[in-house]
């Protein structure tokens, strides 16, 4: 049963505010969170990211790939106060409303409180008036389902929409890059290359056997989407256990000196992320994957809700020492539990067909 879900991603959400209050930046290489010394990025404008700066990315990194890059300090009570604003413009044609940060969310509008058929018209309305609103552009993509509207939300970045229509899906699926898969990252993509996966129309000849035993229990995940099956409602009160990070090394480290740094980034990078997504948690997790891939998690429960960049990392920091390493490390995550979220809030979901 097709449902008409929109994805709704602002462009450069961070980076956008910060040249829309400070004209004097518009225009320039901007870069949010971080610095040429030390710390991660957390948004880059698309002037800075014409120079391969990214989210997520290192401040020694960016400034490297782009010397004349502008770091300012992230705000994220405005970042808050703005997304409000966005919000209100959703609720206006739905309350069916996934945020998954501040600067997007998925909306199911198959029922909606306007009344209207097309998705299409919609999503360019709430674009219009987001932009009336707060001075600010936005991107969406609609589709059948979140898997599709998501990847369909990044196709005419930045300012513009894209529809995948029912009777486009498989089509577009056989004919995108494996890369361009929602939830295929990098490495996962570079494991497919080697398996001869390139395309969706590659997967697509893959049996469910294959795949699970390649991929494991991704592999029904990668056999259902490829066919344009993907059955997660809209979920407006979903629940957030957990938020971490990680990260594999290109070389094993043995001392926990060399590891304490990464951890350093893990935490800047999760402080980053739970400030987006407003969270605090109790419980702080560090997660250890040896060379020979055995892994070991160490946690510790704090009586009181922490987001705090200088607190997790202690806490963190105090978790690798706990006890000596067995042997050298491919893989540190840093991770927040025991989150401020109600856990009271159900999940509502409307699956109906209408024309599209």
């Amino acid at each position: 049963m097709n449902r008409k879900i929109i994805h709704v991603d602002m462009d450069a959400f961070y980076a956008s505010v910060e040249q829309l209050d400070f004209p004097e930046l518009r225009g320039k290489a901007l870069a949010v969170g971080g610095s040429e010394e030390r710390g991660v990025i957390a948004a880059a404008s698309y002037e800075a990211r014409k120079f391969g700066v990214r989210s997520a990315m290192s401040g020694v990194m960016a400034k490297k790939n782009c010397p004349h890059l502008i770091f300012v300090k992230p705000r994220f009570e405005r970042y808050k106060e703005v997304s409000r604003i966005i919000r209100s413009v959703f609720y206006e044609y739905t309350d069916l409303v996934e945020p998954l940060a501040l600067d997007e969310a998925f909306l199911d509008v198959t029922e909606n409180k306007i009344g209207c058929p097309s998705a299409t018209l919609i999503a360019h309305e709430i674009r219009m008036k987001i932009l009336e609103r707060t001075g600010l552009t936005a991107s969406a993509g609609i589709s059948i389902n979140k898997f599709l509207a998501k990847i369909a939300s990044d196709y005419n970045k930045p300012n513009g929409q894209k529809t995948i229509e029912p009777d486009e899906v498989i089509e577009f699926l056989e004919e995108l890059e494996i890369k361009k898969f929602f939830g295929i990252g990098k490495k996962t993509a570079d494991k497919m290359y080697h398996l001869g996966i390139f395309t969706g129309r590659d997967l697509k000849t893959k049996s469910v056997e294959f795949l699970a035993e390649h991929f494991g229990k991704s592999g029904q995940l990668y056999y259902d989407i490829v066919r344009g099956i993907s059955n997660s409602p809209v979920r407006p009160n979903r629940t957030i256990k957990s938020v971490g990070t990680e990260r594999t090394f290109d070389e094993n480290l043995s001392s926990e000196i060399y590891i304490e740094s990464r951890i350093e980034s893990l935490v800047e990078e999760l402080s980053l992320r739970l400030k987006k997504q407003n969270l605090a948690g109790k419980t702080i997790t560090l997660k250890i994957k040896y060379s020979d891939f055995v892994q070991q998690t160490r946690s510790t429960t704090v009586p009181y809700f922490v987001s705090d960049y200088d607190i997790i990392l202690d806490l963190a920091k105090s978790l690798l020492y706990q006890e000596k390493l067995k042997d050298s490390v491919r893989l540190i995550g840093v991770a927040l539990s025991n989150l401020n979220t109600d856990e009271k809030k159900k999940p509502i979901a409307v699956q109906l067909s209408f024309d599209f």
